[in-house]
């Protein structure tokens, strides 16, 4: 062995310590920004509507098995009850996952990482484009109640990125939630 050999072998393992301190950090820094988006989700109470409720001891609770799926595709709803005059106007499903109001049926979106049903194919951009604007990948359909999306779209782009980096690290649940249904089809 020459010493350029000898130099390259005892490199190695510099480069390679180098290369691990560097995907930790990146890990360190992933894990923080999920936790900041577990803690916004949470405290938002996102998954009051995004994920099913099932029958406990105590009544309704959260279907976790189904976290953030949106309305369960299964769940065929019948057509809203007639809303009455005045200001009582809102139907809600005992899951909340539909709601009925002036402006049709809304379902909650499937918010998990599922390519096909959910966030899987979105970017943050896209995210943060469609909170913004308040419409479906930023220029859809217009995102519908009981979505607070005149409040969500106040936060920084740093928050929601990690609400998209909180919901990408969740299980990919295969549901696909049903479009909105206008507000003349739902009478």
């Amino acid at each position: 062995m020459n010493k350029l050999h000898i130099a390259l072998f005892a490199a190695i393992p510099v480069v390679a310590l180098a290369l691990l301190q560097t995907s930790q950090a990146a890990n360190s820094g992933d894990e923080a920004r999920i936790a900041r988006g577990s803690y916004i989700v949470n405290s938002f109470g996102c998954a009051d509507c995004h994920t099913p409720k099932k029958f406990g001891p105590n009544g309704p609770e959260l279907d976790n098995t189904r976290a953030f799926s949106g309305h369960p595709a299964d769940f065929v709803m019948p057509p809203p009850p007639v809303m009455p005059e005045g200001p009582w106007n809102l139907a809600v499903a005992g899951t909340l996952t539909a709601w009925s109001g002036p402006w049709g049926v809304s379902f909650p979106a499937n918010l998990t990482p599922d390519p096909e049903t959910g966030l899987g194919k979105w970017t943050e951009e896209t995210f943060i484009s469609t909170i913004r604007s308040g419409r479906h990948m930023g220029r859809g359909r217009e995102i519908l109640p009981p979505m607070p999306i005149e409040q969500i779209r106040n936060m920084t782009d740093e928050d929601l990125r990690a609400i998209f980096a909180y919901l990408h690290s969740l299980p990919a649940v295969k549901n696909k939630v049903p479009d909105p249904i206008a507000p003349a089809a739902a009478r």
